[in-house]
C-alpha cells in the first residue's frame, strides 16, 4: 500500500504512489512548492521538515542546502526525499509558491488614538557646572513641569544607553511612558508604534500600527506555525504537557513568528524596531499559556481552570520578542478556560455591550466562542467545533489555499463550483464543504439524518459512499465527498448549533427573537450564511439579520492597542460575561443530539 502523506499547513493530505518523491506527491495533491531548478535538487527551494514517518537517506545535495542543524530537526529537500512509510511534513511559508488566505481584513471602529503608550516632546537644557541633574532627573523634571506627570520609573535597559541617546540627538527627543514608567527615548521626528495580535489556533494576524494617528501602517495574515504539531489545541496541549522541550518549542515557535513578521513589516514601512514601544495580543486560552509559558494541564481537566485571567503586563524582551527594549506586551483578560482573550476583543470590536437588543455573536474557528447579550446581559460558552471548517479529517479537504472549492452549487443537475484565485480544483475548503452538504441536502441526495440516500449520484456502500464533485482529470484524483466527511461536518456544526440552543435556554428565548447574529472570523468571513441555515448549523431567520464581520478579534485587539478607555472596556467585559461551561450543561447530550441532523 502506497504511503500515506499529510502536508501541513496546507492541510492537504493524500497517497504518494511507490517510486515518487515528496515533490511528485505535493504536485499531484496540489501543494504549489517553490522548485526554481525543476526538481533535481539544485536549487534547494524546496525545502520541507519530515514530523513523522521514514523516508530515504539524506542525499549529497541536501547537505549542499540544508545545515547540520536543520538535518537534525528533520528538513529536507522535498525532490530528493522518498516516503517508505506514512508521514507528516511542514512546508515553511518561503518554500510556498502561493499563498494562502488568511484573513486581517475586519470592520473598522474609528475611536480618537489615547494610546497607554505615551509619547511626549522634550526639548531639554543641556547640563552644565550649574545644573548637574542626572540624565534621567533631567529629564522627570520636565515631564513633570510640562505634562504634570509623577513619580516616574525609567526602564533599566533603556538607562543603559540615556545617554548616549540624549546627546546625539542634542538633548531635543520624544520620550515614551507607559503607565508611569519611561520606556523608550527616540529622535525628534520618529512614529510611535505598536503591534496587535489575533493569536489564533490556526491563524494570526497582526498589524503594524502609528500609536499617534491610529493608522494602520501594516497587516499580516500567516499560518499558526505549532499547527504542523496539531491541528487542534487539545492536541497540542497534551503534547506540552508530557513534553517540556515540546512545550518550550510551541512557545519559540511564536515569538519567532513574531520577531520575523514585526521586522518584516517594520522594513516594509520605513521604520524601526526600536520604535515599536507597545504590542497587544488576542488569543484563546490555552494560545495564551502557550505563549507566555504557562502551564496547560489544567485546562485539559475539569474544571478547566486557567492559571491567570486577569490582563498582564509583560516586558517584550522577557518573552524573547525584539522591539524596543523597555516595550511591554499586553495580553488581553481571559473569562474562563476555553473562553480567551480574543472573545473578549471580538466582543470589544462587535459592540455588543452598547446594543439593546438581543444579539447572537459567533467567533467560528477550530474552538467557536459565542455570546448571547440578552438587552446588556451577556452570556459565553465555548463549542470545541473542532478543525472540520478548516478542511481537516476531510478526505479531500484543506484550509482555504488557492485551487480550494468556496463556492457549490448544483445547477439543473450539474455541479458548479469556484474556487480561490479560479485556479484548478485541488480540494475543499471550510465555506465549500458546507455549500456542498447544504446542496447535497436540499437536492434529496442526503436525508435529515446525513445519510446518503439511494441515488445513480452517489456510488458505493455504507460509510464509504460518496458523491463525486470534480471528475478524475489526468494524474489527479477524483475530488469527493463521503459519508464520514458528512458525519465530520455534522459533529462540527452540531457543536455550533447546540451552545446556540444552550445560550437561548438559558435566557428564556427563543431564536425568533434574535435582533441580530454577528459572526465573526476568516470562516465566518466566507461561508455562504444560506448554507449555514439549511444544514441547521443557524437558526431559520432571515438572511438580512445575519452580519459578517471579518477578524472582530484582530479589530479588538488594535482597538485595545490605541484606546485606553477601550482597553478599560476590554476588562469590563471579561468581568460581566457569564461564563457557561457547556459540557455541564444538563441539557448537553439531548441538545447535542439534536443538534447533529440537518434542516
Amino acid at each position: 500500500m502506497s504511503p500515506y502523506i499529510d502536508f501541513e499547513p496546507i492541510g492537504l493530505r493524500g497517497e504518494c504512489p511507490e517510486g515518487n518523491s515528496l515533490l511528485d506527491c505535493a504536485r499531484s495533491l496540489g501543494v504549489c512548492l517553490v522548485n526554481i531548478c525543476g526538481g533535481v535538487g539544485n536549487c534547494g527551494s524546496c525545502k520541507v521538515q519530515i514530523l513523522a514517518g521514514k523516508v530515504s537517506e539524506v542525499t549529497g545535495k541536501e547537505r549542499e542546502h540544508i545545515t547540520v542543524n536543520e538535518l537534525s530537526r528533520g528538513y529536507r529537500l522535498a525532490c530528493c526525499v522518498f516516503p517508505e512509510t506514512n508521514c507528516k511534513v511542514f512546508v515553511p511559508a518561503e518554500s510556498l509558491a502561493v499563498k494562502q488566505r488568511a484573513q486581517v481584513e475586519g470592520r473598522e471602529i474609528h475611536v480618537d488614538p489615547d494610546p497607554a503608550a505615551r509619547m511626549y516632546l522634550l526639548d531639554l537644557a543641556p547640563p552644565s557646572f550649574k545644573d548637574l541633574r542626572s540624565d534621567a532627573d533631567r529629564i522627570a523634571d520636565e515631564l513633570r513641569d510640562r505634562y504634570d506627570l509623577t513619580d516616574l520609573m525609567f526602564d533599566y535597559q533603556l538607562l543603559r544607553s540615556l545617554s548616549d541617546i540624549l546627546r546625539k540627538n542634542n538633548w531635543r527627543v520624544l520620550v515614551v511612558v507607559y503607565q508611569g514608567e519611561v520606556i523608550a527615548v527616540l529622535p525628534e521626528g520618529s512614529k510611535s508604534l505598536g503591534v496587535a495580535v489575533d493569536l489564533g489556533t490556526t491563524k494570526i494576524a497582526m498589524y503594524l500600527m502609528d500609536l499617534e494617528s491610529g493608522q494602520t501602517l501594516s497587516s499580516k495574515g500567516l499560518m499558526n506555525p505549532q499547527v504542523a504539531y496539531g491541528e487542534d489545541i487539545m492536541t497540542r496541549m497534551t503534547a506540552a504537557q508530557t513534553d517540556s522541550n515540546l512545550a518550550e518549542q510551541f512557545q519559540s515557535l511564536i515569538v519567532d513568528v513574531f520577531n520575523e513578521t514585526i521586522a518584516e513589516m517594520c522594513r516594509q514601512c520605513g521604520q524601526c524596531l526600536s520604535q515599536v514601544v507597545n504590542m497587544v495580543v488576542a488569543g484563546n486560552t490555552a494560545m495564551h499559556h502557550l505563549f507566555l509559558g504557562f502551564p496547560v494541564w489544567q485546562l485539559g481537566r475539569a474544571p478547566y481552570v486557567p492559571e491567570v485571567a486577569s490582563e498582564l503586563d509583560i516586558k517584550a524582551r522577557d518573552l524573547g520578542i525584539r522591539i524596543a527594549p523597555g516595550a511591554y506586551v499586553h495580553l488581553l483578560p481571559n473569562i474562563a478556560g476555553y473562553v480567551g482573550g480574543d472573545h473578549v476583543a471580538m466582543l470589544l470590536a462587535s459592540n455588543i455591550s452598547t446594543e439593546t437588543g438581543v444579539i447572537l455573536a459567533i467567533d467560528v474557528g477550530t474552538n467557536t466562542e459565542i455570546c448571547l447579550s440578552n438587552r446588556g446581559i451577556m452570556s459565553s460558552l465555548s463549542t470545541a467545533s473542532g478543525p472540520a471548517f478548516e478542511g481537516a479529517h476531510l478526505q479531500h479537504g484543506m484550509r482555504a489555499a488557492p485551487g480550494a472549492i468556496e463556492r457549490f452549487q448544483v445547477i439543473e443537475g450539474k455541479n458548479t463550483y469556484q474556487t480561490i484565485d479560479n485556479l484548478p480544483a485541488v480540494g475543499l475548503c471550510g465555506s465549500g464543504i458546507l455549500d456542498v452538504l447544504a446542496q447535497l441536502y436540499q437536492a434529496g441526495f442526503v436525508d435529515r439524518r446525513g445519510r446518503f440516500m439511494e441515488h445513480p449520484c452517489i456510488r458505493g456502500e455504507g460509510r464509504e459512499k460518496e458523491y463525486e464533485i470534480v471528475p478524475s482529470q489526468g494524474n489527479g484524483a477524483a475530488i469527493t465527498f463521503s459519508q464520514r466527511d458528512i458525519e465530520q461536518l455534522q459533529l462540527a456544526k452540531g457543536a455550533i448549533r447546540t451552545g446556540i440552543e444552550v445560550l437561548l435556554v438559558r435566557h428564556g428565548i427563543s431564536a425568533s427573537e434574535l435582533d441580530k447574529i454577528i459572526i465573526a472570523g476568516a470562516f465566518g468571513t466566507y461561508l455562504d450564511v444560506s448554507s449555514a441555515i439549511t444544514i441547521g448549523m443557524l437558526p431559520e431567520l432571515p438572511v438580512s439579520r445575519v452580519f459578517q464581520v471579518g477578524n472582530a478579534a484582530g479589530i479588538g485587539a488594535k482597538l485595545a492597542l490605541i484606546s485606553r478607555e477601550k482597553r478599560d472596556e476590554a476588562q469590563y467585559l471579561a468581568r460581566k460575561v457569564q461564563y457557561i461551561e457547556l459540557a455541564g450543561d444538563p441539557d448537553f447530550t439531548s441538545v447535542f443530539a439534536k443538534s447533529l441532523r440537518l434542516g
